[in-house]
């Protein structure tokens, strides 16, 4: 594929390399470098080398902010986000007019002539066959892109820059070695069926795709409920008192799951605020209480990017107002939820 024709997930177009039998195939990410705290490594740790170029529209974006913030490394990794009208072109850099400095949306600082975020990667590779997507780890040095591969950005910034920072954040560990293999065997339906499943239900071009990716989202979801609902569940976290990766994956997708999945991507056999109540609740507890997912979460980005970018499902980018609140205080519910559970006393 040409890189000109490349496409970001608002604007797949209906070829066969991403929609097959109806369904979206998302193509695997191209770059797959580590840093690394080894002496000789070609990526070495070090602050203020590294940029991240985010979304805060994206799922798979969000995800490395929050680590980010839960490790401590703000002042190590600085990060700047795309704008969120995406449109043919990809994910565009803020113009004077859309700056805005307090959320980083502002112009990419290392490439002066950059309009989107496909100029980073044309930069390095100008032959680049791939989807021009966001997260981004950037090396300002070498002028390289690490990585782009969300799941393996988290887990560099789990450990490998521990050596500069304060002893409470290299405490955490996001990736406990008595919960690794049950993490990974969760990561891999939580993204085949929910993170991914999201996509693959709003983007079916076919009743029979659309159908059998709902119903896989909906049963895991399902999962998800009885894991958090089971008598041996404790602590307000997925895997109990601490956090770690299962509540970083998770949240981004259940945090726009009422907001826009529900209307947007026809996710709409239950939400989860009237209809998963352990989800709902910890879904509450992480926003409420871990200021590394609450000041992470920005819903107008979510909100206008999905509703104003995927003009192939939403022609006329009508944003819909509610839900109201986005996300209820900690002891709040529904209506409808809190009828149920005094039916159930």
């Amino acid at each position: 594929m040409a890189s000109s024709n490349n496409d970001t997930e608002g604007h797949l177009k209906l070829d066969g390399n991403l929609f097959k039998n109806g369904t979206l195939n998302r193509p695997e990410s191209q770059f797959r470098n580590w840093v690394s705290n080894k002496s000789d490594a070609e990526f070495p740790a070090e602050a203020n080398r590294y940029h991240l170029y985010i979304s805060y529209a994206c799922p798979w974006a969000h995800r490395t902010l929050i680590v980010r913030k839960l490790k401590g490394l703000e002042e190590i990794i600085p990060f700047t986000s795309v704008h969120w009208d995406l449109k043919e072109r990809g994910w565009p850099f803020a113009k004077a007019e859309t700056e805005d400095a307090s959320l980083n949306v502002v112009p990419d600082p290392y490439h002066k002539d950059a309009r989107h975020i496909r100029d980073v990667y044309l930069e390095q590779a100008p032959n680049y066959p791939g989807r021009f997507t966001v997260p981004v780890l950037f090396d300002k040095k070498q002028r390289k892109i690490v990585s782009n591969e969300s799941s393996e950005i988290i887990r560099m910034f789990y450990k490998s820059f521990d050596h500069l920072l304060a002893p409470q954040y290299q405490k955490i560990d996001l990736l406990p070695s008595t919960l690794e293999a049950e993490i990974d065997a969760t990561n891999d339906w939580t993204y085949n069926d929910i993170n991914n499943g999201v996509y693959k239900t709003g983007m079916a071009i076919t009743q029979e795709a659309y159908e059998t990716a709902v119903t896989h989202l909906f049963s895991s979801l399902d999962r998800v409920e009885a894991h958090l609902s089971s008598a041996s569940h404790t602590g307000p976290f997925y895997h109990g008192a601490h956090i770690t990766e299962a509540d970083v994956r998770l949240y981004p997708t259940i945090i726009r799951f009422d907001a826009v999945y529900v209307q947007h991507f026809k996710c709409n056999i239950r939400d989860i605020r009237s209809g998963y109540p352990a989800i709902h609740r910890w879904l509450r507890n992480v926003y409420w209480d871990v200021s590394a997912f609450r000041d992470t979460t920005n819903f107008e980005h979510i909100k206008r990017h999905y509703t104003m970018s995927h003009r192939m499902i939403n022609p006329h980018g009508i944003t819909p107002v509610g839900p109201l609140p986005h996300i209820l205080g900690k002891e709040n519910e529904v209506p409808a939820a809190a009828a149920a559970a005094g039916s159930r006393l």
